[in-house]
């Protein structure tokens, strides 16, 4: 699956009539319902920062039930990029920004054993897994096992090395079908560490395993990268 192309969000002004019953105001639908795409799926998870200069935020993930309305599934307290974040198509390497967009997951990885119930294509990690974020490397943005020659180790992720992280991770599907070297590699949705990420989106361990076992392929799940407002507005995506 490809990663959804932004969209442009549409604003829509209603004025109810002289004595008509109140309408519903358009802020009080759940996210997703104000969104220009969400995926097509019927799950979705939003990770939305007050503004680009955040490192904090939130993710929530959403069901569309048969009548299509969103339902919160759950939710938690979301780590951003040490810079913030930044337009997906605009973004650079090595800037410690999270990439906003609509993006879709192709699998998940983990240090640890897949919790009970996922669903989602799971790979183990172990010694010789690498992530490369080599430019200069076919296997750029890639999960390679063991390391190919052409990426070095230190422009990429020993992915054993960072326990605590990608105890449990989900791949972002951002800059990952046609790669474009110097726009950035190895964005995932993972778990928290200490502080900030160095452009992942990061929630505590226990929301890691909750979103793993809530995922479901059939359901095409995707993940919203953005704001609250302007141009990189969550619901404009």
């Amino acid at each position: 699956m490809r990663p959804i192309r932004a969209g442009i969000a549409t604003a829509v002004a209603a004025c109810a009539a002289l004595g008509a019953a109140p309408s519903t105001s358009a802020a009080a639908d759940p996210l997703p319902a104000r969104m220009a795409d969400t995926g097509g799926g019927r799950q979705l998870i939003t990770a939305q920062a007050p503004r680009t200069s955040s490192t904090t935020g939130t993710v929530t993930w959403w069901d569309r039930g048969a009548n299509g309305r969103w339902v919160k599934a759950g939710s938690a307290p979301a780590r951003f990029g040490a810079k913030g974040l930044v337009a997906g198509s605009k973004r650079k390497q090595g800037t410690n920004t999270t990439p906003t967009g609509l993006y879709d997951l192709p699998f998940a990885f983990g240090v640890k054993a897949a919790p009970e119930g996922t669903r989602t294509t799971y790979r183990r990690v172990h010694r010789d897994s690498w992530w490369c974020q080599d430019n200069a490397s076919r296997s750029y943005n890639r999960w390679t096992e063991p390391r190919p020659r052409d990426c070095r180790a230190a422009e990429s992720e020993r992915l054993a090395d960072y326990a605590t992280q990608y105890a449990h991770a989900l791949v972002v599907g951002f800059n990952y079908y046609r790669p474009v070297h110097g726009r950035g590699a190895g964005i995932f949705l993972h778990v928290n560490g200490r502080g900030a990420t160095a452009g992942c989106v990061s929630v505590p361990k226990d929301a890691m395993r909750r979103i793993l076992t809530w995922a479901h392929p059939e359901r095409s799940p995707h993940i919203a990268i953005g704001t609250a407002g302007g141009a990189t507005a969550i619901t404009r995506y």
